[in-house]
């Protein structure tokens, strides 16, 4: 199966309503083809208690599957779905395919067509006391950084590397702050994002984070929600 997807905000019917979905924006997107898919939608909507509605009727389990999010949501009232996707798949006994993968779509608007992130392996976690801890012994222990998402301008690190305590710092320096870390060491990245950051700033990060090339850098898959 191979879909085709031009359009960028997605328009669909349901029970004779109209309903549209307002896709992320990223530019020079990696992946900008992906077949043998099948989509997910996870609507705003106003009417519904958390302003979400997910539509997954047309999932087949064997296929990629295209998750496609509004942008205007935040991620405290997006991440219950994914996590619920992943979960589908993850656990089915039957016709299972160790191949298949997850993306989220988005609008890279540097080519004025479809982008795809991968987030097949990613896992969501709510951080509080009972595993905030753990987190903080392997930041002092293995060169592990903690790295808070307040919005999509500010982060702080937590963190020590080469026996020196992380700055706080805006998020335009956070890249070229990790570069200059991992000139001398390597670094496991572990990403925590405030919940009530909207999924369009959530995938502005994840694009650029995801541009990071060196073998010093390790993107840790948990990511912590807060």
């Amino acid at each position: 199966m191979r879909y085709i997807y031009l359009l960028i905000i997605l328009s669909l019917f349901s029970c004779n309503n109209e309903r549209t979905l307002l896709l992320p924006e990223i530019q020079n997107a990696e992946i900008t083809e992906v077949l043998d898919v099948s989509p997910a939608y996870i609507f705003y909507d106003e009417t519904q208690p958390d302003s979400t509605l997910l539509n997954r009727k047309n999932l087949i389990i064997t296929t990629n599957w295209l998750v496609n999010v509004d942008k205007r949501l935040t991620l405290e009232q997006a991440i219950p779905h994914i996590k619920f996707l992943q979960d589908k798949k993850r656990n089915a006994e039957m016709h299972k395919n160790e191949d298949a993968k997850n993306y989220f779509t988005c609008n890279d608007t540097s080519i004025g067509n479809l982008g795809f992130l991968e987030f097949t392996e990613i896992n969501y976690a709510k951080k509080d006391t009972s595993n905030y801890w753990v987190g903080k012994n392997n930041i002092y222990k293995n060169n592990y950084l903690e790295i808070h998402f307040t919005d999509d301008k500010n982060a702080f690190i937590e963190g020590i590397v080469n026996n020196q305590i992380q700055p706080q710092l805006k998020f335009t320096y956070l890249l070229k702050t990790i570069s200059q870390i991992v000139k001398e060491d390597s670094v496991t990245l572990v990403c925590n994002y405030n919940e009530e950051l909207k999924f369009e700033d959530y995938i502005s990060i994840k694009s650029k984070l995801s541009k990071i090339k060196s073998d010093k850098v390790k993107i840790d898959n948990i990511e912590f929600i807060y």
